[in-house]
């Protein structure tokens, strides 16, 4: 196969696929969504890898840090804000194996690391996906 192919999409490129699954997301989830910051690594570190009982690191592409609403609707102070951190090699991994454009991938993800945020079951962080589209 013959072809011309760029980089591969960077951190800041993984931000605005992000940003743009965000803005997808409807009422009245999406009043709650102030605050939760969207992180790009390269990988998990090795200590969120244990702490998530994973050993390979090509298998977590996205990770919520916070507080779930469900357990509480107020940050406690000294706690961070929520995060999302978005995994770069990993979600470019599952890009290339799946044929799935990026674009959905990391709305997927985003979704689901959302959907922790809410406390909602896997059934509901699926409706939501559904609705963003």
């Amino acid at each position: 196969m013959t072809g011309i192919f760029g980089p591969p999409p960077v951190a800041v490129d993984f931000e605005v696929l992000a940003g743009a699954a965000f803005a997808r997301i409807p009422q009245p989830f999406a009043e709650h969504l102030e605050g939760i910051t969207i992180h790009v690594e390269e990988y998990a570190d090795a200590e969120t890898l244990a702490q998530l009982g994973i050993d390979d690191p090509f298998d977590l592409t996205g990770l919520y840090q916070g507080r779930p609403m469900s357990d509480d609707s107020l940050w406690i102070s000294g706690e961070f804000r929520p995060r999302i951190t978005l995994y770069r090699q990993p979600l470019l991994a599952e890009w290339c194996e799946t044929g799935v454009t990026l674009e959905d991938l990391v709305t997927h993800v985003v979704i689901h690391e959302v959907g922790h945020h809410f406390g909602l079951s896997d059934a509901q962080m699926h409706a939501l996906e559904r609705s963003a589209r």
